[in-house]
């Protein structure tokens, strides 16, 4: 399966066969997996053989009816064995055309000729004789048949010359193309090496040993080196260190990273040592379900590729008729003679040749989809990246979205004069420290690391926390402990309101005479929020928040970010009546979230975004879109890359049709031979290779 072309033909051959259940082509890997009952799948594979391609079992799978994979395949196989061959059959064809040029009146000069010429075509043209005499008796006009066709026409009618020029030239063409579109399909794989093959393990006895990753288990301990790769998906235990993280999540800039810090596989350490246990095995690292990902979506068609599919098969035949009638007609309709009629026929054929119109869409879309994995963006399909560029409307969850998901310590203050403002801090610190509550980590990590001793510590359920601190009993906790206790105010509870206003949960530190200082924690916004919401709005995107928070929460945050609708207190299945009913509103609609209560809504948006950092599995399953690096700023960016696919998409469509047009009408003007009909073509579809690969260039240079 060489080809989008030979993709089509494959389905064709086996769609519509009782008891298959789905068909997944993978043209990267040049493979196709058959989903379905056993005996449906022996069918397929039937098939799939009398359409004229061999089949052979995955390596890595059993040779089973349930799982039957076509093998890696070379593609210029089909044309040559290899450049050299080639070059050498274009200097017996320019020998032929030479001959014919140079000693046209020669008695001997028209048999030497017509033995280079011959020579020169079987050794271009074996590999495309082949598959397209297949081609022909299985009723099937591809570009193999085609080139058949006129080649041995012009032979027959005594331009060898020119037909050997024509299957050289062709042949070259083609595995210039081929090698082009292999860049295409390997953007992907090529992410595969930056993963390690090893990993050192720490040992029972604390020593290190350099290990294969398939051996090393999860939980087990690694250790990275300043300079080395990532082996493995892991949390820090051990050390502190930069690491630039690029590959996987597309973040310019390093990322500093200590115990309890995730780690990708793929990505650099930079600084210092560190010690990381393993969170996943190498085959299920993120980077590899990065890679397996875009694989899959390769094998997902986008409108625009099921468009020219359904073009293709119907121009092909057309033409072909075309070229009859020019064929039969022509010495009637225009005075041609019947050699004439019959060359021009042949050129229509080999301009008539479909490549370049069914190869324009599968490398733009791989090249995008590989574009946008480099940003740190993983589209899971054709059809994603092209609806991007539809959306009116977006709705943002707020926690792990415009939010950074974690509470943090965003002001305190003293109430009380009676102690020092640091003795506060401390006592404020060295309570915080002995709770697990989110609120109480975000305090103790927010203040400075606490110089008192602190004696038993009780827990105040849904309350807060005290404890004795030089023989004085301290406690730290919520508005509601501090109402319990009557120790609040009208000061106490007019700053307690413009906290709450605000978004921000309150601790109250007190004493058994009163409170001494109060600390604010909030879920602070991401830097780059703001700005994301500003670009989606300028592209004609409206966004909204969509929260399961309370509204005083989600107003003050949405006003922060720059939103005008804001809508707070929503379940899950509130959230998926508000996608539908911005659907019904605006028309196309993304939902942006990363919790498993944002999965509906994520299914049911047009297109789902999964922040995928800190996002949940099941968020991420549910989505058509993971952003690896939780910046919203991705999204403008999936928008702008989906305009620029659809533009070079239908850049290479006109290109592919126009140039195919010109010539048709220089052919039958008599202004055209088959050697430039074999440029036009051939160069038509390298140009439209090209094009389609500027999207990875330009990802290159972001």
């Amino acid at each position: 399966m060489d080809c989008a072309a030979e993709e089509s033909e494959i389905r064709r051959a086996v769609e519509g066969i009782p008891g298959l259940t789905g068909l997944r082509f993978q043209l990267g890997e040049r493979s196709l997996r058959i989903d379905g009952q056993p005996q449906a799948a022996l069918s397929a594979v039937e098939a799939i053989r009398k359409s004229g391609f061999e089949v052979q079992a995955w390596p890595d799978t059993p040779a089973s009816a349930e799982s039957v994979d076509a093998g890696p395949h070379d593609h210029a196989a089909g044309v040559s064995s290899g450049l050299p061959r080639l070059l050498a059959a274009l200097a017996l064809a320019t020998a032929a055309e030479g001959l014919s040029f140079l000693v046209p009146d020669a008695p001997w000069s028209k048999w030497v000729g017509l033995a280079v010429a011959a020579a020169a075509i079987a050794l271009a043209g074996f590999g495309t004789f082949r598959k397209g005499l297949t081609a022909l008796l299985h009723g099937r006009l591809n570009i193999n048949a085609l080139m058949s066709v006129a080649v041995a026409g012009a032979f027959v009618i005594g331009q060898w010359p020119e037909a050997a020029m024509v299957m050289a030239l062709y042949a070259i063409a083609e595995l210039i193309e081929a090698r082009a579109v292999d860049r295409a399909r390997n953007a992907i794989s090529g992410l595969l090496a930056l993963s390690p093959d090893t990993a050192d393990l720490r040992q029972a006895d604390g020593t290190w040993k350099s290990v294969p990753v398939g051996e090393v288990s999860i939980g087990a301990t690694v250790r990275v080196r300043p300079g080395e790769r990532v082996a493995m998906d892991g949390v820090v235990t051990e050390g502190s260190t930069s690491i630039d993280q690029a590959p996987v999540t597309g973040e310019s800039l390093p990322v500093d990273k200590g115990p309890g810090d995730a780690v990708y596989a793929g990505t650099i350490n930079q600084t210092g040592t560190i010690e990381c246990r393993v969170t996943a095995a190498a085959s299920q690292s993120t980077l590899a379900r990065i890679i397996h990902a875009v694989e899959q979506a390769q094998g997902s068609r986008a409108p625009t590729q099921r468009f020219v599919d359904r073009f293709a098969a119907i121009y092909t035949p057309a033409v072909f008729v075309l070229a009859l009638a020019v064929a039969i007609a022509g010495p009637w309709l225009f005075g041609w003679t019947a050699l004439a009629a019959v060359y021009k026929a042949l050129v229509l054929l080999v301009i008539a040749c479909p490549c370049a119109l069914v190869i324009s869409t599968p490398v733009t879309v791989v090249s995008g989809l590989a574009a946008a994995a480099r940003r740190g963006i993983l589209v899971k399909g054709g059809v994603h990246l092209e609806q991007a560029r539809l959306l009116k409307a977006i709705a943002l969850d707020k926690t792990g979205t415009i939010t950074e998901g974690k509470p943090r310590l965003v002001e305190w203050q003293m109430v009380a004069t009676s102690m020092p403002k640091p003795r506060a801090e401390h006592i404020a610190a060295a309570l915080a420290a002995h709770s697990d509550h989110p609120v109480s980590r975000a305090i103790a990590a927010g203040l400075a690391p606490n110089s008192v001793e602190a004696r038993n510590f009780a827990a105040l359920s849904g309350r807060g926390i005290e404890a004795d601190i030089d023989g004085e009993r301290y406690v730290l906790g919520n508005h509601r402990l501090i109402e319990e206790r009557g120790q609040c105010s009208a000061e106490i509870e007019a700053v307690l309101h413009r906290h709450e206003q605000a978004g921000r949960t309150v601790s109250l530190l007190a004493t058994a005479t009163g409170v001494l200082a109060l600390f604010a924690v909030a879920d602070t916004i991401k830097p780059s929020s703001a700005a994301a919401i500003g670009e989606l709005k300028a592209m004609g995107i409206t966004p909204v928040m969509l929260t399961g928070d309370n509204q005083a929460t989600a107003e003050a945050i949405g006003r922060e970010a720059g939103l005008a609708d804001i809508r707070g207190n929503l379940l899950p299945e509130d959230k998926l009546a508000a996608i539908q009913a911005m659907q019904q509103q605006y028309g196309a609609t993304a939902m942006t979230g990363d919790g498993i209560n944002d999965a509906p809504a994520l299914a049911q948006a047009d297109i789902g975004v999964a922040m995928g950092a800190a996002g949940t599995d099941i968020a991420m399953e549910a989505a058509d879109v993971v952003v690896m690096n939780d910046d919203l700023r991705r999204i403008a960016e999936t928008v702008r890359l989906s305009q620029r696919t659809h533009t070079v998409l239908w850049q290479n469509i006109a290109l592919a049709l126009g140039i195919k047009a010109v010539f048709l009408v220089l052919a039958l003007f008599d202004n055209a031979s088959m050697w430039m009909a074999v440029f036009a073509d051939m160069g038509a579809s390298l140009l439209v290779v090209f094009n389609g690969l500027r999207l990875l260039r330009k990802s290159e240079r972001s």
